[in-house]
């Protein structure tokens, strides 16, 4: 029994002796493992109490027991002062005055596409046009047939499609909302329909994914003379001044006739030979557009002898590339924001 209470009284002197050089909450756990751990001082003596005659064993227990608990104690409560010194410190440290102006952050910018498009929206809106929306992901129905584009139309051939599963694809132009829209509100009706398009296409002045603002007028007595006042109208407010256009005769199947727009170069007007926009020709491809073909109305649920309409479709990716003087399409979705804060509108 003498010798457990020399043990004690060494291993306390120690203890008071480490704890005192102790300084940062790390350095008490290590006192705390060295003392108390498993292979620690006094649980090395606690695994020697079974060895102990059976009248020491209690006592012995005892003055362990207490010596243990005095040390966790004193763990504990300098544990509890430097803990609450680190606070303090860092508190110090990273101290805010609240007080102070707050330091804010720039304000976003639409992006150049978006920015456009609303644009687009604002003139056709100012026209008496209604906006509609349609689903992305369409059926071939709505995307080809109702469009005058039976299977195995050549037509077909026209648009590499991103075909899904269960017969639906990803639609390859905006015009599906015509059916779906004549077929809702009948005639007459005035649309556009602004929305991302899908083809398997990708280069300076194509992607996978673009943009295209489509727009239907439904009713009685229409002619091209409508349509053709109509975008005219629309490129001049858009580009911000008269632009001389053009027409080529064309083919869509959903229209008949069918015509290209075009308008002289935005850059150069046609007085220069070397311009990168029009690449001399002095003239930029707009839109397709053309008298809505009866078989079109007719799908739409719309008596095609008593009403015709017009329709045309435009990028709105290359009137943003036209308007910004670009050559490379890709520079919108490539997330360079020097480009984009350079282009983008602030709000």
């Amino acid at each position: 029994m003498g010798d457990i209470h020399d043990d004690v009284s060494r291993i306390e002197a120690l203890f008071r002796s480490v704890l005192s050089t102790a300084d940062s909450v790390e350095a008490l756990q290590g006192v705390r493992v060295r003392f108390l751990g498993k292979k620690g001082e006094v649980t090395s003596l606690l695994k020697q109490l079974g060895s102990l005659p059976d009248d020491e064993r209690p006592e012995a227990g005892r003055v362990l027991n207490e010596l243990r608990d005095s040390m966790e104690r004193s763990l504990a409560e300098k544990t509890r002062q430097y803990a609450g010194a680190q606070v303090t410190a860092r508190e110090r440290e990273e101290w805010i005055d609240v007080t102070l102006p707050g330091r804010g952050r720039p304000w976003g910018a639409f992006h150049p596409v978006a920015q456009v498009t609303q644009e687009a929206i604002d003139i056709f809106v100012s026209m008496g046009f209604s906006v509609a929306y349609g689903p992305e992901v369409e059926d071939d129905f709505h995307n080809f047939e109702g469009l005058n584009i039976p299977p195995h139309h050549p037509a077909r051939d026209m648009q590499d499609t991103f075909y899904l599963e269960n017969g639906l694809l990803l639609r390859t132009h905006t015009s599906p909302v015509e059916v779906r829209s004549m077929r809702k509100w009948g005639a007459p009706l005035r649309i556009i329909v602004p929305g991302k398009v899908f083809r398997r296409d990708s280069d300076q002045t194509h992607t996978p994914m673009f943009h295209q603002l489509e727009g239907l007028l439904v009713d009685e007595n229409i002619s091209l003379a409508h349509l053709k006042g109509c975008l005219e109208a629309f490129v001049n407010r858009i580009f911000g001044r008269p632009l001389k256009a053009r027409y080529r005769g064309s083919y869509f199947p959903f229209t008949e006739p069918s015509i290209e727009m075009d308008v002289e170069c935005v850059a150069c007007s046609g007085r220069d030979p070397g311009c990168r926009i029009c690449k001399g020709t002095g003239w930029l491809e707009i839109s397709g557009l053309g008298m809505t073909h009866p078989n079109v109305i007719r799908a739409g649920g719309i008596d095609p002898v008593r009403y015709n309409g017009f329709a045309w479709g435009m990028g709105l990716d290359r009137i943003a590339m036209l308007k910004y003087g670009l050559n490379d399409l890709r520079v919108f979705f490539e997330g360079d924001l020097a480009f984009l804060n350079s282009k983008g509108e602030r709000r």
